[in-house]
């Protein structure tokens, strides 16, 4: 009784009988994934049939042809028969055969090529019942005798009219036309239980991606609920949108500019959502959250046994967000030497898994944000120049909130109403002394300072007045209602944010008036107005203040 090849223990070797295939066939179809069932097929036939070999090729696409032994007698270089299973018993189990290895001369056919491709491309089996009558279909006589091979018996896999590879049994007993036609039975069994495997890892591997795809939407409704629509009516703000509406049709990349804060993958997400795209995911990536090790497989994916801890194939961000979008923030922070092969990506739409031969296609459109000045760090050698410029075919700047302080009082009565109701805060509304002092702010925290200041405030206000606790290098503009109080005239309790707008435009144009236009220095309009020089240059834009 021989011992299997892989644990050296006994295992039962029966004839070739239609009995023993039904009883492989049976334990084939309980397989769910393709390389079990391959292995059981392979197993089955070379440990319980007592057949000498048994191989099994799957059609797939090209893919060593620079290396592969057959290279030139393969006509178009586009599908190819892929060595995928072998087991083997052979005479002499430590004479170093490779009975096992998927890399040997024959890890590939070419369709039509040899017995093994003409298989595979017309989809009829051959068999020979005398391999002393025909050298033809193998190239290794050596083999051929020591083994004592007598018949050869190739059968396709067909499934639903698709020949999905072929399936090569070696023999040294000649086999009569009934074991060739049970053989045949058992082909079609086993191309059913590779179709239904190849179904059930599509399924599994679409349930993987629609649980990651809900997973970026969950994280993209908290993004919503914090930042909401774009709000805002300043020039620089309307600017950006018209932006928006121009490349959001279009299917070229973006670049999207600004400090942190400002709200970019907001417009990202604008830009997404008017596209022809919005039907499928917008995946983001946070460039400076990825270790370094890992940029490749967050990226492009792996598959199992890649390396260590690859216990599973992995889908890549770039897969995962087919026919939509990428969001990559933080675009900078992608290590140089990483930097190329996100560059194939974007010129060529392919890549390959860790650990995988096979290259894969993807139709991805790629919005990129960053806070840094890409023009420096391509001067200082951190960025690559060609990538800078395959991502920026059309950039987006956000000015930063210190710059349309008119969307400052916007933005934050939304967040209080959304804060409010978060919190479930009875409603809250701001007055004119907490816009003023709020326009008054630098922001260097931008929009997402701003918002967090008002939960603060939100939160506060439980057990007292609504307040803004602005940090300790705050400017304090309030002098329109010092004076107001000084004149002994009065205030109205609260201001409408028109009377508060025309009220600040007025006290505006008397310091600039008072100080003949001279924004800043000690006898500027800044340093009277208790304003920073830039702020100041600001609200003199927003409000369309010009000299004579």
């Amino acid at each position: 009784m021989p011992n299997s090849p892989e644990t050296n223990e006994p295992v039962e070797v029966g004839s070739l009988n239609l009995e023993l295939l039904q009883s492989i066939s049976l334990a084939v179809a309980e397989a769910r994934d393709v390389e079990s069932v391959l292995q059981m097929i392979v197993a089955g036939l070379a440990d319980k049939a007592s057949c000498t070999l048994v191989r099994v090729w799957l059609t797939a696409p090209g893919d060593i042809c620079n290396k592969c032994t057959l290279r030139t007698e393969c006509p178009d270089q586009k599908l190819c028969l892929h060595l995928k299973a072998g087991m083997g018993r052979p005479t002499n189990p430590s004479s170093g055969d490779a009975w096992y290895r998927m890399d040997g001369d024959f890890r590939r056919f070419p369709l039509g090529v040899r017995i093994i491709g003409r298989i595979g491309a017309t989809g009829q089996s051959e068999c020979l019942l005398d391999t002393a009558d025909d050298k033809e279909w193998i190239g290794r006589d050596d083999w051929l005798h020591r083994e004592g091979i007598r018949s050869f018996v190739g059968h396709p896999l067909r499934f639903r009219d698709e020949t999905l590879g072929v399936l090569g049994v070696f023999t040294r007993e000649s086999l009569e036309p009934e074991k060739v036609n049970w053989l045949r039975l058992f082909a079609d069994q086993a191309a059913v239980a590779i179709a239904n495997a190849r179904a059930f890892e599509e399924i599994e591997q679409l349930q993987r991606r629609l649980e990651l795809e809900n997973e970026y939407l969950r994280e993209e409704v908290r993004a919503a609920q914090g930042f909401g629509e774009m709000v805002g009516e300043s020039a620089a703000l309307r600017k950006v949108l018209d932006q928006i509406g121009l490349v959001a049709p279009a299917n070229t990349t973006a670049l999207i500019c600004g400090e942190s804060g400002t709200g970019k993958e907001l417009v990202a997400r604008a830009i997404h959502e008017r596209s022809r795209r919005k039907d499928h995911a917008m995946v983001k990536v946070n460039c400076g959250s990825v270790p370094r090790e890992l940029f490749e497989s967050e990226f492009f994916g792996h598959v199992k046994g890649a390396f260590t801890g690859a216990i599973r194939d992995r889908i890549g961000r770039f897969q995962l967000a087919d026919r939509g979008t990428l969001f990559l923030d933080e675009i900078g922070e992608i290590p140089l030497d990483l930097q190329s092969k996100l560059l194939r990506v974007l010129q060529e739409g392919t890549f390959e898994r860790i650990g995988d031969e096979r290259t894969r296609k993807v139709d991805v459109r790629v919005i990129a944000a960053t806070n840094r000045n890409l023009e420096q760090e391509v001067k200082a050698g951190r960025f690559r120049e060609d990538l800078y410029y395959r991502l920026s075919v059309f950039p987006i700047t956000i000015a930063p909130l210190r710059e349309r302080p008119d969307d400052v009082p916007l933005l934050a009565d939304r967040f209080l109403e959304q804060a409010c109701r978060r919190l479930g805060a009875p409603p809250l509304r701001l007055k004119g002394r907490h816009v003023e002092s709020l326009q008054s702010y630098d922001w260097p925290g931008n929009i997402r300072e701003l918002q967090n200041l008002v939960e603060r405030a939100v939160i506060g206000a439980q057990s007292g007045p609504l307040e803004f606790e602005l940090p300790g290098d705050r400017h304090d503009s309030r002098q329109t209602l010092d004076a107001t109080a000084k004149s002994g005239s009065g205030p109205k309790a609260v201001l409408t944010y028109s009377e508060l707008k025309r009220q600040e435009r007025d006290n505006l144009l008397a310091a600039l008036q008072e100080t003949h236009w001279r924004i800043s220095g000690p006898a500027g309009a800044a340093k009277l107005l208790g304003l920073r020089p830039t702020t100041l240059a600001s609200k003199i834009k927003a409000h369309g203040l010009r000299d004579g």
